[in-house]
């Protein structure tokens, strides 16, 4: 007789592939089609990201860099490359912070706030709605629930995890 526990053990793991294996697909579909959205307006879902985070009101006097990567959970490197993109397009502006010389804030411009509030969030928005639209209010919670808890749990093991100091910015 087969033991029951480790029956749910095996179900258990082929779920949790599944899973991961269909928010690595999410992931790449939301970047690809997500992309296609904004490119319009010479967006990418990551600029896109950036957009977001910069424009809510606690941070309209701007985002140090370290700041806007532990937000957007990448590393400096990753967003340096990407921010020296937006700020050649327009998007954002880096300046020295007046409260600290060696931290860089990262603000939007004027043009940059333009892109995100008039031409790029009426197509966000649509595109919210094409991936959501048969989702109800109940559906959209349970899946926020789920996937924060998903992200605290990764969190916990990212803290746990130690890393070298170049890999932990």
């Amino acid at each position: 007789m087969e033991n029951p526990s480790r029956k749910t053990t095996e179900t258990r793991m082929e779920l949790a592939n599944r899973l991961f294996f269909r928010l690595y697909q999410c992931a790449n579909m939301l970047h690809k089609t997500g992309s296609r959205a904004v490119e319009e307006e010479g967006l990418t879902t990551q600029q896109w990201a950036v957009l977001g985070a910069l424009s809510r009101e606690s941070v309209k006097p701007g985002m140090s860099m370290g700041d806007l990567a532990r937000y957007l959970m990448v590393s400096r490197q990753n967003l340096s490359g990407l921010i020296s993109r937006m700020e050649r397009d327009g998007h954002v502006k880096i300046e020295p912070d007046e409260r600290d010389r060696r931290s860089r804030l990262v603000t939007m411009t004027d043009s940059g706030q333009h892109v995100w509030q008039v031409l790029a969030q009426p197509k966000i928005r649509n595109y919210y709605e094409d991936v959501l639209g048969d989702f109800s209010v109940n559906d959209l919670t349970h899946t926020l629930h789920y996937l924060l808890k998903m992200l605290e749990n990764m969190q916990r093991i990212d803290k746990e995890t130690p890393q070298d100091a170049e890999s932990a910015e």
